[in-house]
């Protein structure tokens, strides 16, 4: 059977159903496989054949062990339908020309709420739901999210109406897109709940984390019949569905002639909390052929900082992007990287933490920078950068990307100028243009910009003919159902009253 570890006392182990359920570690660390299964070749070039969801079976199927074959499928087939993502290859990849070089871009944002979070927010609650039956004592789940935009709507989609589930959202009231925050406070279902807070992503999360490892507040959940699990990439349910696209793009690559079965690709990922590029990682450290690892930041570049130097700090200005879901000055899926490039020391590991917490800055070891840097590159695009990026690649190729995946683009860009590396490269493209219409709008410079977040849909749609997804779309007129707004030092009570505890 896999065990998962804590990164911060490895002498915890559970299984993956109570590490799904409970989210995080009581010691506040992060639950992580003991090991990496390994991805053979024979099984690898047997997943050429497969269908997505096929390959998503075999590989969760390694981690999930106190899973039968059966719960594993059905959570696979219940979440990746055509229905959802509009065909049966939820990831496809489009392959465009830009500045000389071809880019193959793994769309990740054709779910219900058009953003990459659906890839694992739409078979999360599947897992919970299961994982509950086994280890949760027939109690609820809290969901308890802090989000910097698409994973608060992915979450809210996901388990909308889940039996047995409670889901509360916190938002950054100044550090989403008009569309994000329309998405989550139309949200329907009778379990869920949306908050603002004055504060940044870092603010929500730092007290988010908090409430789930007070001890007090677990026991007023617990004689209320409830317990706190997480939709935050924090949660191991979150993070291994993750780790499927990679391979199955790599398949994919293959298929299309793009790469030699067996040879290497590069992996360009947008990123502020380190979930989504460590997936690609895992993946690696599975056996997936993988050279090198871009890591693509925005202006808040402390990712970048870290990769080029092995010092982490974030003591350090704050900026409000076009691209929010990369507003993070706190990687919280980092902590998972240092444990394994530390060779799995959680002394090591909870020092790092320890310092992040008390001083905002630590410096790794000699031997994990080596490694990190053997493996990561790291970049960043400004405001300006992102701009050009999305008004070049829409000039260059007629294909229209959000300011996220421009963030990505513009520095695998520089990547290639700086390395002359030819490796072909697979870039995640984590959101539809759509979500953030006035950044993407404004890049085109086309002309007058509308007042109304959807006359920007509209215009957007008449300059470039991209599609506008059915699910944004259909938001126009919604009226929202939450408005509420409160202090980060308040988030425990507005917790308390969602859930109708006095």
């Amino acid at each position: 059977m896999m065990k998962y570890n804590s990164t911060q006392d490895k002498s915890k182990a559970v299984l993956s159903a109570q590490a799904i359920a409970q989210g995080i570690s009581q010691d506040g660390g992060l639950f992580v496989p003991e090991s990496f299964p390994q991805i053979s070749e024979k099984e690898l070039k047997s997943m050429l054949s497969m269908s997505y969801q096929d390959r998503a079976k075999l590989i969760m199927g390694k981690y999930l062990t106190d899973f039968t074959a059966d719960e594993i499928a059905d959570c696979v087939d219940s979440a990746y339908t055509v229905e959802k993502f509009g065909s049966e290859n939820p990831a496809p990849i489009a392959t465009v020309e830009f500045n000389g070089e071809e880019l193959n871009l793994l769309e990740l944002w054709h779910g219900p709420t058009c953003a990459f979070k659906d890839m694992a927010l739409q078979i999360l609650p599947h897992f919970l739901t299961k994982s509950l039956q086994k280890v949760g004592g027939g109690k609820d789940a809290v969901i308890l999210v802090a989000t910097s935009g698409d994973t608060g709507k992915a979450a809210l989609e996901g388990f909308k109406d889940v039996e047995h589930t409670k889901i509360i959202v916190f938002y950054p009231m100044n550090g989403v897109s008009a569309m994000q925050k329309h998405q989550m406070n139309t949200q329907e279902g009778d379990n869920v709940y949306v908050c603002a807070i004055r504060g940044n992503f870092d603010d929500a999360q730092t007290a988010v984390k908090k409430i789930f490892t007070d001890p007090a507040t677990a026991a007023v959940l617990n004689e209320n019949n409830m317990m706190f699990s997480s939709a935050n990439s924090i949660n191991w349910g979150r993070l291994l569905p993750q780790i499927v696209y990679y391979v199955s793009a790599y398949c994919d690559m293959v298929n299309m002639g793009k790469v030699a079965f067996g040879d290497k690709i590069n992996i360009t990922v947008p990123t502020g909390n380190f979930g989504n590029i460590l997936a690609g990682y895992y993946a690696y450290e599975m056996g997936l052929p993988v050279k090198r690892f871009i890591c693509a930041s925005n202006s808040n570049n402390v990712l970048t900082d870290f990769i080029r130097t092995g010092v982490y700090n974030k003591n350090r200005d704050f900026y409000t992007t076009v691209s929010p879901s990369m507003d993070i000055l706190v990687s919280s899926n980092l902590e998972r990287l240092l444990y394994c490039m530390s060779g799995c020391n959680d002394e090591e590991t909870k020092g790092y933490m320890e310092l992040l917490k008390s001083e905002g800055v630590y410096t790794v070891s000699t031997k994990i920078k080596e490694k990190l840097q053997s493996m990561f590159w790291g970049g960043y695009a400004d405001e300006d950068a992102t701009a050009r990026t999305i008004h070049d690649l829409f000039e260059q190729q007629g294909y229209l990307c959000d300011t996220h995946t421009a963030v990505a683009v513009s520095v695998c860009d520089a990547y290639i100028r700086e390395t002359a590396d030819k490796t072909p490269v697979v870039i995640a493209s984590t959101a539809s243009p759509y979500k953030f219409s006035r950044a993407v709008l404004s890049a085109l410079n086309k002309g007058k910009m509308p007042e109304s977040e959807f006359d920007m849909v509209e215009q957007l749609h008449e300059i470039t003919g991209a599609d506008v997804p059915k699910p944004l779309a259909s938001l126009r007129g919604k009226k929202a159902r939450f408005s509420d707004v409160t202090d980060k030092e308040d988030m425990q009570g507005v917790v308390f009253g969602a859930l109708g505890i006095q």
